[in-house]
């Protein structure tokens, strides 16, 4: 069911909690609210819809990826840009990696390891950063 996008700043400035299988319903909140925000949005933290679990959503071309507890484990080729935010108006500038590697459960808590590039690479340094309770 799609949800609303948290912008209580003082809320989404707290790390989130680990994932565990029991969350992996908030893989459909997630899906639904990302497609729903289809135009305006590529990607999701679960504490953008209310929820302090570590679980994010990216948009890869046309499939979405659902990632609990996602942790980086390799970052190369660092560049500056600015992102905004569904949960803030502007945007700001911030440090991201061109190529990284992620480490993460996938919705049937398998876990997976995914080398990253260029936007879907940036989209996850985003939203990984939310779960951080940093908010760009």
């Amino acid at each position: 069911m799609k949800k609303s996008i948290v912008k209580d700043v003082l809320f989404l400035g707290q790390k989130s909690e680990e994932a565990t299988p029991e969350d992996r319903p908030l893989a459909l909140d997630l899906q639904d609210t990302l497609n729903a925000l289809l135009f305006e949005c590529v990607g999701l933290a679960a504490n953008m819809i209310g929820v302090k679990k570590r679980a994010i959503i990216i948009r890869m071309g046309n499939a979405n990826l659902v990632m609990f507890n996602p942790v980086l484990l390799d970052k190369k080729k660092a560049y500056q840009t600015e992102e905004g935010c569904l949960s803030l108006v502007g945007s700001r500038p911030t440090t991201r990696y061109e190529e990284i590697t992620v480490a993460y459960r996938d919705v049937n808590w398998q876990a997976q390891t995914l080398h990253l590039s260029g936007f879907p690479a940036q989209i996850c340094q985003h939203e990984m950063d939310h779960l951080e309770g940093v908010i760009i």
